[in-house]
């Protein structure tokens, strides 16, 4: 039998700790790059913990818009282990991804902290100590799995608007209800920006902002999911420092079907150059235009937020971790669900597994113990 819960007097290198939650293995984040590890960890005999701020699974995705649709089909949704419902071609939505993650939790009897926000996570001797609002837990390995939407990212100069203009970034827009009658300006062009214009369209006149053009992908080609082709043909599992991989770390972002074009084209949607400031009630753009609406969406996506980890090297100047494919410089401290952690495929549902499985291994092996020496932040 497993034990995931002990309380006593343990020792370890710096000496007697009083101990309340120690575990083999603690995992920060029950998202699906969390849940993932907790599978491969739920096959060794490893103790282990997911701590997640939220009050159940899925709670991020339950925050998200109310029409959110996935633009990876079903077939290419599944966690390790365990097969995402439905017509596999489909596209899910957010509450089938939340039911699925739910599920998936309970299938594999996950222990999850839930109501845990971690505070801080420090290191002393060759164990850590991570500080939550619910206490301390000390483990020798961790995995940040905190995913790569973390903070939204709003321009400064949105703050400068009067109160009178409603504006909300993605992370808070639910629906069309919560708007002012009126114009609508969506700022940013990515597939949640392209969603949302399209949504808002069939009801307010609706302008929308992109920094750079719009490059448009079909979501099937000869009646199969472009995703079946990327996956076929290893794209989304290429390595960065590969010609294929660094070809799409550096492309521009890909709107998966047709339907903002075509709003574009009947002018149903009404494209602006980027953002750049306000003045007042108006919107200035990079063409020396203005615009002056009730209603901004900022589709301007997240940033990640990493300055809870007080361990010396483990960041660049950036404040991003320091890691080769989530292995950090520091010992028995990894990452997971990022952005290009290893492909392109490691921060979506379908991928992620992968990414896991491969740090499980180092993990549950015990074979990290350094991956590169310890140096200075970049």
């Amino acid at each position: 039998m497993k034990l995931y819960y002990v309380s006593y007097i343990v020792k370890f290198d710096w000496g007697l700790v009083a101990m309340k939650h120690y575990y083999d293995v603690i995992v920060i984040g029950a998202g699906q790059a969390g849940l993932s590890m907790g599978y491969f960890l739920s096959q060794s005999d490893q103790s282990f913990v997911l701590l997640d701020a939220q009050e159940e699974v899925g709670d991020n995705w339950k925050k998200r818009y109310q029409s959110l649709v996935l633009f990876t089909p079903r077939e290419f949704c599944s966690l390790p282990g365990l097969k995402f419902p439905g017509d596999p071609s489909g596209h899910p939505t957010k509450a089938e991804v939340v039911e699925y993650l739910k599920s998936y939790a309970e299938r594999f009897q996950l222990p999850i902290h839930f109501r845990t926000r971690v505070l801080s996570l420090k290191q002393i001797g060759d164990a850590f100590i991570i500080f939550t609002n619910h206490g301390s837990y000390y483990t020798k390995k961790v995995i940040v799995a905190t995913g790569p939407f973390q903070v939204p990212k709003i321009p400064s100069f949105a703050y400068d608007l009067p109160d009178d203009v409603f504006q909300i970034h993605t992370a808070d827009y639910q629906g069309v209800s919560q708007l002012q009658r009126g114009e609508v300006l969506v700022v940013g062009a990515g597939n949640s920006g392209a969603q949302i214009a399209v949504e808002l369209s069939k009801t307010h006149k609706t302008y929308l902002s992109v920094g750079r053009p719009i490059l448009f992908r079909p979501a099937h080609i000869l009646g199969k999911s472009i995703f079946w082709y990327l996956d076929r043909f290893g794209m989304l599992q290429a390595d960065e420092k590969t010609k294929r991989g660094s070809w799409l770390k550096n492309s521009k972002e890909w709107i998966y079907g047709y339907a903002l074009k075509d709003k574009i084209a009947k002018r149903e949607i009404l494209v602006k150059p980027r953002t750049i400031s306000t003045i007042g009630h108006h919107v200035a753009f990079a063409d020396s235009t203005t615009l002056s609406v009730p209603n901004i969406i900022w589709a301007t996506g997240y940033k990640t937020d990493f300055s809870w980890i007080h361990i010396p090297g483990a960041l660049n100047r950036s404040g991003f971790p320091i890691h080769d494919k989530g292995v950090s410089v520091i010992p028995n401290l990894y990452f997971i669900g990022l952005r290009w952690l290893s492909c392109q495929g490691s921060s979506l549902m379908g991928w992620v597994g992968r990414d896991a499985e491969r740090l499980s291994k180092l993990i549950i092996d015990n074979r990290h113990t350094g991956l590169f020496r310890r140096r200075s932040a970049l």
